[in-house]
């Protein structure tokens, strides 16, 4: 249908929409043409399209999992990315060839004594460069690889002549590497290791199996030791049992039983003469301190008796008669203590003569007493 067959308020609501669709597809249109903007701009601005770039470069052994476009890492951070990845010459020394730039501000963090270090991003060969801060080496008179004024570069520190020397763009600035062996290398080597240590490890099994059989063989030997010595065991515990038992025992095998009863009765014996003999000389002990307080008593009243006598003799002359019967009593008294058994060998004759024995007087009878009670005494 044509829009002149129309009729106006069809044509007014037409225009409207046609306005409306225009508006649209102007809008998305702006949106995309800023989104594609948007996009060009992170992704320049991730390239370091807008930075000041640092170039360097260094040497591997291998260029396994370096790539062009990776990351190259300042202290974690992701501070350039790698540009060239090329073989060497086969007669310049070396192996491969490496470039990489970094965007400011982190090649202010690089100095002289900094180096490469290439690590191992995962288990399927894929590896990283991180450069190292300068500074960290612990050397002196350290200095920046670039000098820059403003957004240029503008001098490079030279190694040879150790100074700056004016930078247009010549070249990159070298920085020594530190690449240990790729993961792949590292776990062949393991492997290699493994298989080392794995026969070892049957070698030590085969040495451990061999020390379980003899020991298996040293058990069954030590079974039968025990087996042959039961008896030997049984004995023993036997003599034992008897040397517990009061009936033969040990004692009674060194010393037998009749032997036994006849040492009993004599220190039995040997006992009883030791007890007699010490009752006599206890008895004769005191027999003797008894007769030596008699003969001390007897002595003193001596001692006394002739100093009476003696006092008497001075005062009275005429006591000759009781002198001599003083002395008479006295040499009876000593005669007596001659036939005394204590004191008897005390008073032997030198001359072995028997001294005569002195003649004993009957006591004369009294004579008749008159009785207490004479008969017909109570009678009244």
């Amino acid at each position: 249908m044509a829009v002149q067959d129309l009729t106006p308020q069809l044509r007014t609501r037409l225009s409207r929409l046609e306005k409306v669709v225009g508006w649209f597809v102007t809008i998305a249109t702006i949106l995309l043409f800023a989104g594609l903007a948007l996009y060009v701009y992170k992704l320049a601005e991730g390239k370091g399209w807008f930075k000041t770039k640092a170039p360097y470069f260094a040497y591997l052994k291998t260029g396994m999992g370096v790539k062009p476009g990776d990351k190259v890492r300042l202290m974690g951070f992701e501070a350039g990315e790698i540009t060239r990845v090329d073989a060497e010459a086969p007669e310049s020394g070396e192996n491969v060839y490496v470039e990489f730039q970094i965007f400011e501000p982190y090649y202010g963090y690089i100095w002289d004594d900094s180096h490469v270090i290439v690590r191992s991003a995962g288990l399927l060969g894929a590896r990283y460069l991180e450069v190292t801060k300068g500074g960290t080496s612990g050397l002196t008179n350290l200095h920046a690889t670039f000098k820059a004024e403003g957004k240029r570069l503008v001098a490079a520190w030279s190694r040879e002549t150790l100074e700056f020397t004016n930078w247009h763009g010549s070249g990159p600035y070298w920085l020594p590497v530190v690449e240990p062996p790729e993961l792949s290398s590292q776990l062949d080597q393991t492997v290699a290791m493994l298989k080392v240590s794995l026969t070892n490890i049957l070698q030590l099994t085969n040495a451990l199996t061999k020390t379980l059989t003899n020991a298996a063989e040293a058990t069954e030997n030590l079974n039968d030791l025990l087996r042959e010595a039961k008896p030997l065991v049984r004995n023993v515990t036997q003599i034992t049992e008897n040397l517990k038992e009061p009936r033969g025992s040990l004692g009674e095998w060194v010393i037998p039983v009749a032997m036994n009863y006849q040492l009993t009765s004599l220190l039995t014996n040997a006992n009883f003469t030791v007890g007699n003999v010490n009752s006599t000389v206890t008895n004769a002990n005191t027999n003797l301190v008894t007769v030596f307080a008699n003969v001390n008593d007897a002595l003193a009243h001596l001692a006394g008796i002739t100093s009476n006598l003696h006092a008497q003799v001075e005062r009275n002359n005429n006591m000759v008669t009781s002198i001599t019967r003083l002395i008479v009593d006295t040499d009876d008294m000593v005669q007596g203590l001659k036939r005394h058994w204590l004191l008897r060998s005390a008073f032997k004759d030198k001359g072995g003569e028997k001294s005569p024995k002195p003649k004993v007087q009957s006591p004369k009878p009294d004579a008749a007493r008159p009785s207490n009670n004479p008969k017909g005494a109570g009678r009244e």
